[in-house]
């Protein structure tokens, strides 16, 4: 089994089996690259699952934001206009089959928006989902084009944007995409060594469980001993005391 097949085996998996499957395929295959695939959360898992049993669906959504974005880098606003009830249409079957999905266990409804919107106007975002193997949530900090009115049969020409406007933001998505990356880094270790942490916790708390079933079963045996000790020694006060009686004639 190679990584990608591993990988699509793990994200098709309910979130509480993910980090066990996980430790066991990086043993089985000695692919450490394995072990550092992020535990899914809720959203993710639902999304992914969607895009396994409702490709039709998925697939809507992410045509419309490729003709979306194809529409706004030509500046077509008539074509822009027609996608907005496509766009909605699509955004809102796919919310309710990852909402269905998420069997009411979706803590935050404003995350799975912005990650369909994502998916929508950025190719990258929509790669992610097309994959199913999502682990988190996804945003867009861009400009996110919609819908506009139809424009007339003459266009004008967008207005040319400030070069230092443009250098100014060039700058911020470096700086911002460094940093990303040097967090991005640590994020892997950290997230395996928390599964890790969690699986240990769990471990001690079934070995918990079975030293309580062991010291209830412990207990009771004990009253049952206790019990026919008292007996015994009764017993054998009788009989010592019988064998007085029997010594002295009395």
């Amino acid at each position: 089994m190679n990584r990608e097949e591993a990988a699509d085996q793990l994200y098709a998996l309910p979130p509480v089996e993910f980090t066990a499957a996980r430790n066991r395929l990086v043993k089985e295959t000695g692919d450490k690259e394995i072990g550092k695939l992020r535990k899914p959360t809720v959203l993710a898992w639902a999304v992914n699952q969607v895009v396994r049993s409702h490709p039709a669906e998925i697939g809507e959504l992410l045509t419309v934001g490729e003709e979306m974005r194809a529409a706004w880098a030509s500046g077509d606003g008539d074509a822009l206009a027609a996608l907005g009830p496509r766009r909605s249409a699509a955004v809102a079957a796919v919310s309710r089959l990852v909402l269905a999905a998420a069997s009411g266990r979706l803590t935050s409804p404003a995350e799975l928006e912005q990650t369909l919107d994502a998916a929508v106007v950025d190719a990258g975002a929509a790669a992610q989902v097309r994959s199913g193997r999502l682990a988190g949530a996804l945003s867009y900090s861009g400009f996110v084009p919609t819908a506009v009115p139809p424009t007339s049969s003459v266009r004008r020409p967008p207005a040319a944007p400030d070069p230092s406007i443009r250098a100014a933001a060039e700058a911020a998505v470096e700086s911002a995409r460094e940093r990303h990356a040097e967090w991005a880094d640590q994020l892997g270790p950290a997230v395996a060594e928390r599964d890790a942490a969690l699986d240990g916790v769990a471990e001690a708390e079934r070995d918990l469980a079975k030293a309580r079933k062991r010291a209830t079963a412990a207990g009771q045996r004990h009253d049952v001993v206790a019990k026919e000790e008292a007996k015994a020694r009764q017993a054998l006060a009788d009989a010592e005391s019988a064998l007085r009686r029997a010594a002295t004639g009395r």
